[in-house]
């Protein structure tokens, strides 16, 4: 069973997403207390999803681990670079068909299929960047490390995003007294941040296409658009996880 054939059934985690998404283009600061929370509440929880799929997997959608060992089988299984380029050549492949999948229908499907193919594509997304740090020596079940995987959805902001939260480099002194911080910090907060910043991008890309209701221009944008923001995706893993050796 696929991605995209776990979260048809998973109409919970797509209602999630729906009000997420909502939430993301929406201004922080309307609402009420209450509304404000419960939209913080969908945040969380979408990406809290995202990584719990991405990273440990679900049913026969293989964990990032698996995937990461995988790729390091066969030739070259001792070099990172060789199974760094199997995993990016797989994801791309992955994220550009449901792209082209969700905008193959136009602007009658789109309103349907998007709030699948945000999680589809940031589920795929994680798991690519938690298999790079696997490959790169770093252990998922660490829960800064899992920050720091999701904390790339967000792209070349994921730095400013991690200073925010109190993360510095990912190694030294400065790192454990910056993640004491950060465990202060309530997770929800953290998840929150994460998806306001990340879903914001494809409020703006949904805008786009419904501007383009022929349904094979709609296909080739989403494909575009899906893999251009999965190598900003990767930009940002390869710069969080630096080869450990």
């Amino acid at each position: 069973m696929g991605i995209r054939q776990i979260l048809r059934q998973d109409e919970n985690a797509r209602s999630t997403t729906r009000a997420a998404m909502k939430a993301a283009r929406r201004d922080r600061g309307r609402g009420d207390e209450q509304h404000i929370h419960a939209e913080r509440g969908a945040l969380a929880r979408t990406v809290e999803t995202i990584r719990d799929i991405g990273l440990d997997g679900r049913l026969t959608y293989s964990s990032a681990a698996a995937v990461a060992e995988r790729a390091r089988r066969g030739r070259g299984r001792r070099r990172p670079e060789v199974a760094i380029r199997r995993l990016v050549r797989s994801h791309r492949r992955g994220v550009t068909v449901g792209g082209f999948l969700t905008g193959l229908g136009g602007f009658i499907t789109l309103p349907l299929l998007l709030p699948t193919n945000v999680l589809e594509f940031y589920v795929q997304a994680t798991r690519m960047v938690g298999a790079i740090a696997v490959v790169r020596g770093y252990d998922l079940d660490d829960e800064e490390i899992r920050t720091r995987v999701l904390a790339t959805l967000v792209g070349e902001d994921s730095q400013d995003l991690l200073k925010g939260l109190g993360l510095g480099p990912v190694a030294g002194a400065a790192a454990r007294v910056a993640t004491q911080r950060m465990q202060r910090t309530p997770q929800s907060d953290v998840a929150a941040a994460i998806a306001s910043r990340a879903l914001s991008r494809f409020g703006m890309r949904s805008v786009r296409l419904f501007g383009k209701a022929i349904p094979g221009l709609g296909a080739v944008i989403g494909a575009f658009s899906d893999r251009r923001q999965l190598s900003r995706i990767l930009a940002a893993a390869l710069a969080q996880f630096p080869d450990r050796g």
